[in-house]
């Protein structure tokens, strides 16, 4: 049996990289999904390819190649009726909720005085005021289901560290960090458990490469975002590795914590 055996997982941003690892992986462990994707193109900012209804469609079929059921749906999650609607046809549908993974995010790149408000308002509509949406949507069934559960949000390096060029989006990585922190407080009465996961950068394709740019015009900013370990990008199943471990028994007794999978870059 599976760590999440009878549980059921509700997952953002589940259309491919981290969220597609992180809908096998628990499945892989024997939880139910529900996976969401906007499967669109978010904001005229995001230059490099969004996910596709394809790619949602692909992470079912892995799914249940697991032997586990999955519920997909187009939802932004800056659209609360729609997530709202979504988690309560997943209940309907698998019975349950244990687990929140609020993953869905996007990335751009700017000097944070020459950033435009759209390209600034648009992420944090995306990263924070989404990861929110999510949280509002969902915490409600598990607080009624009245068996605990576990949340656990997608931060950042840059949700740990004043990353250079990515002013918007440390904001809204370290403000998860808060909304986290607030959330393990506010419910721990009822053994609902609220983590933040804090990776480096991940091979998921979600970069245009102008960062590089940047750096070459700063050099002496570059060492910021250089790993101690000597590799140079995290895995995206390494990330589901520790979503699994937070979702699980095992990691029952931590909330609130800022856990990374940074390659030690946080040690710098």
């Amino acid at each position: 049996m599976g760590r999440l055996a009878g549980k059921v997982a509700f997952i953002t941003g589940a259309a491919r990289g981290q969220g597609r690892a992180e809908a096998v992986r628990l499945a892989a462990e024997g939880a139910d999904i529900i996976a969401i994707d906007i499967a669109a193109s978010p904001s005229s900012y995001v230059r490099y390819e969004p996910p596709t209804e394809a790619d949602l469609n692909e992470t079912a079929k892995l799914v249940e190649e697991q032997g586990r059921r999955v519920l997909t749906r187009e939802v932004d999650v800056r659209d609360l009726a729609g997530l709202e609607s979504v988690v309560r046809d997943g209940v309907a549908q698998f019975g349950r909720l244990d687990v929140v993974v609020a993953n869905a995010g996007i990335v751009n790149y700017g000097r944070a005085w020459e950033l435009t408000e759209e390209q600034w308002q648009d992420l944090i509509d995306v990263n924070l005021t989404g990861v929110w949406k999510t949280i509002k949507a969902s915490v409600p069934a598990l607080i009624e289901q009245g068996q605990g559960g576990s949340v656990i949000i997608t931060s950042s390096v840059a949700g740990l560290k004043g990353l250079p060029f990515l002013a918007h989006y440390a904001s809204s990585k370290h403000g998860v960090v808060g909304l986290a922190r607030s959330l393990a407080n506010e419910l721990a009465e009822y053994d609902i458990r609220v983590n933040t996961v804090h990776p480096h950068g991940v091979r998921t394709g979600m970069t245009d490469g102008s960062m590089g740019i940047y750096i070459e015009k700063s050099p002496n900013l570059g060492p910021i975002y250089m790993p101690s370990l000597p590799y140079e990008m995290v895995e995206a199943e390494d990330v589901a590795n520790l979503v699994a471990f937070l979702a699980s028994d095992e990691g029952k007794y931590i909330t609130g914590a800022q856990l990374p999978v940074d390659l030690g870059a946080l040690n710098r």
